[in-house]
Protein backbone atom coordinates (compact mmCIF):
# COMPACT_ATOMS: atom_id res chain seq x y z
CA UNK A 1 0.00 0.00 0.00
CA UNK A 2 1.29 3.18 -0.89
CA UNK A 3 1.98 5.82 2.03
CA UNK A 4 0.07 9.08 1.71
CA UNK A 5 1.76 11.67 0.03
CA UNK A 6 1.73 14.51 2.81
CA UNK A 7 3.28 11.74 5.17
CA UNK A 8 6.01 10.87 2.45
CA UNK A 9 6.48 15.00 2.49
CA UNK A 10 7.01 15.22 6.02
CA UNK A 11 9.40 12.24 6.73
CA UNK A 12 11.36 13.59 3.54
CA UNK A 13 11.43 17.24 4.88
CA UNK A 14 12.68 15.63 9.02
CA UNK A 15 14.99 13.47 6.48
CA UNK A 16 16.38 16.54 5.43
CA UNK A 17 16.76 18.42 8.25
CA UNK A 18 18.86 15.62 9.70
CA UNK A 19 21.03 14.94 6.78
CA UNK A 20 21.80 18.80 6.71
CA UNK A 21 22.63 18.95 10.04
CA UNK A 22 24.35 15.75 10.71
CA UNK A 23 25.62 14.53 7.23
CA UNK A 24 24.03 11.70 5.26
CA UNK A 25 26.46 8.76 6.42
CA UNK A 26 26.68 9.43 9.80
CA UNK A 27 22.79 9.89 9.48
CA UNK A 28 21.54 6.57 10.12
CA UNK A 29 17.40 5.30 9.76
CA UNK A 30 16.69 5.19 13.12
CA UNK A 31 17.96 8.63 13.96
CA UNK A 32 15.66 9.90 11.40
CA UNK A 33 12.69 7.85 12.97
CA UNK A 34 13.20 9.56 16.08
CA UNK A 35 13.28 13.32 14.82
CA UNK A 36 10.13 11.77 13.51
CA UNK A 37 8.52 10.39 16.02
CA UNK A 38 8.20 6.75 14.83
CA UNK A 39 9.44 3.53 15.09
CA UNK A 40 12.64 2.42 12.56
CA UNK A 41 10.71 -0.54 11.44
CA UNK A 42 7.71 1.83 10.65
CA UNK A 43 9.96 4.13 8.30
CA UNK A 44 10.58 1.07 5.75
CA UNK A 45 6.98 1.42 5.03
CA UNK A 46 7.56 4.44 3.47
CA UNK A 47 10.70 4.37 2.00
CA UNK A 48 13.10 1.20 1.54
CA UNK A 49 16.86 2.55 2.64
CA UNK A 50 17.82 5.97 3.32
CA UNK A 51 19.31 6.29 0.00
CA UNK A 52 15.97 6.58 -1.44
CA UNK A 53 15.06 9.51 1.00
CA UNK A 54 18.09 11.20 -0.21
CA UNK A 55 17.71 10.44 -3.99
CA UNK A 56 13.79 12.09 -3.28
CA UNK A 57 14.86 15.21 -1.73
CA UNK A 58 17.79 15.60 -3.79
CA UNK A 59 16.06 14.99 -7.37
CA UNK A 60 12.51 17.18 -6.17
CA UNK A 61 14.81 19.99 -5.58
CA UNK A 62 16.88 19.92 -8.93
CA UNK A 63 13.58 19.17 -10.68
CA UNK A 64 11.92 22.32 -9.31
CA UNK A 65 14.83 24.75 -9.62
CA UNK A 66 15.39 23.55 -13.38
CA UNK A 67 12.10 23.82 -14.01
CA UNK A 68 12.25 27.62 -12.77
CA UNK A 69 15.33 28.00 -14.70
CA UNK A 70 14.00 26.89 -18.00
CA UNK A 71 10.75 29.68 -17.52
CA UNK A 72 13.43 32.28 -16.86
CA UNK A 73 15.12 30.81 -20.31
CA UNK A 74 11.89 31.23 -21.99
CA UNK A 75 10.93 34.24 -21.22
CA UNK A 76 13.98 35.55 -23.72
CA UNK A 77 15.11 38.36 -21.66
CA UNK A 78 18.41 40.27 -22.36
CA UNK A 79 21.65 39.05 -20.14
CA UNK A 80 21.19 41.01 -17.02
CA UNK A 81 17.97 40.65 -16.69
CA UNK A 82 18.44 36.68 -17.19
CA UNK A 83 21.48 37.02 -14.39
CA UNK A 84 18.82 39.10 -12.19
CA UNK A 85 16.04 36.48 -13.05
CA UNK A 86 18.13 33.57 -12.33
CA UNK A 87 19.36 34.67 -8.84
CA UNK A 88 15.84 35.23 -7.79
CA UNK A 89 15.16 32.32 -8.61
CA UNK A 90 18.06 30.71 -7.03
CA UNK A 91 17.10 32.43 -3.38
CA UNK A 92 13.74 31.56 -3.91
CA UNK A 93 14.61 27.65 -4.18
CA UNK A 94 17.04 28.09 -0.92
CA UNK A 95 13.58 29.62 0.64
CA UNK A 96 11.78 26.50 -0.16
CA UNK A 97 14.20 23.36 -0.28
CA UNK A 98 17.09 25.24 2.26
CA UNK A 99 17.99 21.85 3.62
CA UNK A 100 18.22 20.11 0.62
CA UNK A 101 20.40 22.82 -1.06
CA UNK A 102 22.49 22.42 2.38
CA UNK A 103 23.00 18.50 1.45
CA UNK A 104 23.40 19.48 -2.73
CA UNK A 105 26.41 21.22 -1.44
CA UNK A 106 27.78 18.94 1.22
CA UNK A 107 27.60 15.92 -0.30
CA UNK A 108 27.51 16.13 -4.17
CA UNK A 109 31.37 15.71 -4.54
CA UNK A 110 31.21 12.25 -3.35
CA UNK A 111 27.30 11.16 -4.51
CA UNK A 112 27.99 12.22 -8.29
CA UNK A 113 30.29 8.87 -8.07
CA UNK A 114 27.84 6.46 -7.76
CA UNK A 115 25.53 5.26 -10.35
CA UNK A 116 21.96 6.31 -8.50
CA UNK A 117 23.04 9.67 -8.37
CA UNK A 118 24.69 10.70 -11.39
CA UNK A 119 22.16 13.21 -12.17
CA UNK A 120 23.95 15.30 -9.83
CA UNK A 121 27.22 15.80 -12.24
CA UNK A 122 24.96 16.03 -15.17
CA UNK A 123 23.24 19.14 -13.03
CA UNK A 124 26.29 20.33 -12.16
CA UNK A 125 27.82 20.91 -16.02
CA UNK A 126 24.28 22.11 -17.26
CA UNK A 127 24.38 24.95 -14.59
CA UNK A 128 27.95 25.75 -15.83
CA UNK A 129 26.89 25.85 -19.34
CA UNK A 130 23.84 28.35 -18.35
CA UNK A 131 25.39 30.59 -16.48
CA UNK A 132 28.45 30.79 -18.14
CA UNK A 133 26.69 31.31 -21.55
CA UNK A 134 24.95 33.96 -20.09
CA UNK A 135 27.82 35.91 -19.18
CA UNK A 136 29.35 35.54 -22.07
CA UNK A 137 26.12 36.65 -23.97
CA UNK A 138 26.51 39.71 -21.16
CA UNK A 139 30.50 40.37 -22.59
CA UNK A 140 29.06 40.15 -26.25
CA UNK A 141 26.45 42.74 -26.14
CA UNK A 142 28.68 45.35 -24.34
CA UNK A 143 26.58 44.73 -21.27
CA UNK A 144 29.21 43.39 -19.16
CA UNK A 145 32.46 44.40 -19.10
CA UNK A 146 35.21 42.83 -21.95
CA UNK A 147 37.94 41.57 -19.08
CA UNK A 148 35.31 39.56 -17.21
CA UNK A 149 36.19 36.38 -16.90
CA UNK A 150 33.06 34.59 -17.36
CA UNK A 151 34.12 31.20 -15.46
CA UNK A 152 35.39 32.70 -12.84
CA UNK A 153 32.37 35.19 -12.10
CA UNK A 154 30.29 32.03 -13.06
CA UNK A 155 32.15 30.67 -9.92
CA UNK A 156 32.06 33.39 -7.63
CA UNK A 157 27.53 33.89 -8.48
CA UNK A 158 27.05 30.05 -7.35
CA UNK A 159 29.19 30.12 -4.36
CA UNK A 160 28.15 33.21 -3.25
CA UNK A 161 24.58 32.53 -3.52
CA UNK A 162 24.33 28.84 -2.58
CA UNK A 163 26.69 29.29 0.63
CA UNK A 164 23.00 31.14 1.99
CA UNK A 165 21.37 28.09 2.14
CA UNK A 166 24.14 28.15 5.69
CA UNK A 167 22.26 31.06 7.25
CA UNK A 168 19.42 31.94 5.59
CA UNK A 169 15.74 31.25 7.63
CA UNK A 170 12.58 31.50 6.16
CA UNK A 171 11.59 33.66 8.90
CA UNK A 172 14.62 36.57 8.92
CA UNK A 173 14.67 39.79 8.15
CA UNK A 174 14.43 39.47 4.36
CA UNK A 175 12.74 37.11 2.19
CA UNK A 176 14.27 36.14 -0.43
CA UNK A 177 13.38 38.15 -3.20
CA UNK A 178 14.82 41.09 -1.05
CA UNK A 179 17.71 39.20 -0.34
CA UNK A 180 18.77 39.02 -4.08
CA UNK A 181 17.51 42.45 -4.84
CA UNK A 182 20.44 43.16 -2.40
CA UNK A 183 22.78 40.67 -3.56
CA UNK A 184 22.27 41.60 -7.04
CA UNK A 185 22.33 45.00 -6.19
CA UNK A 186 26.12 44.34 -5.54
CA UNK A 187 27.49 42.33 -7.66
CA UNK A 188 25.64 43.67 -10.55
CA UNK A 189 27.80 46.64 -9.74
CA UNK A 190 31.00 44.94 -10.14
CA UNK A 191 30.10 43.34 -13.47
CA UNK A 192 27.93 46.04 -15.65
CA UNK A 193 29.62 48.45 -17.70
CA UNK A 194 30.79 51.53 -16.21
CA UNK A 195 33.63 54.19 -16.24
CA UNK A 196 36.50 52.10 -16.53
CA UNK A 197 40.13 52.94 -15.02
CA UNK A 198 41.88 56.24 -15.16
CA UNK A 199 44.65 55.58 -17.59
CA UNK A 200 48.53 56.41 -16.62
CA UNK A 201 49.17 59.50 -16.52
CA UNK A 202 46.07 60.95 -16.02
CA UNK A 203 44.41 63.16 -12.85
CA UNK A 204 42.43 61.04 -11.21
CA UNK A 205 41.93 59.25 -7.75
CA UNK A 206 45.05 57.48 -6.63
CA UNK A 207 47.34 58.69 -10.08
CA UNK A 208 50.42 60.49 -9.93
CA UNK A 209 48.67 63.53 -11.74
CA UNK A 210 47.02 64.56 -8.37
CA UNK A 211 47.47 62.27 -5.12
CA UNK A 212 44.26 61.75 -3.26
CA UNK A 213 43.53 62.88 0.09
CA UNK A 214 44.49 61.38 3.11
CA UNK A 215 41.37 60.38 5.04
CA UNK A 216 40.92 61.98 8.15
Amino acid sequence: MNAAPERRRELLDVAAEVFAAHGYNATTVRRIADEAGMLAGSLYYHFDSKESMLDEILSAFLNELWAGYDAVLAAGLGPRETVEALVTESFREIDRHRAAVAIYQKESPHLAGQPRFGYLDASRRRFEELWTGTLERGVAAGVFRADLDTGLAYRFLRDTVWVAASWYRPDGRYGPEEIARQFLSMVLDGIAVGPGPTSPGTAGPGTAGTPSPRPR
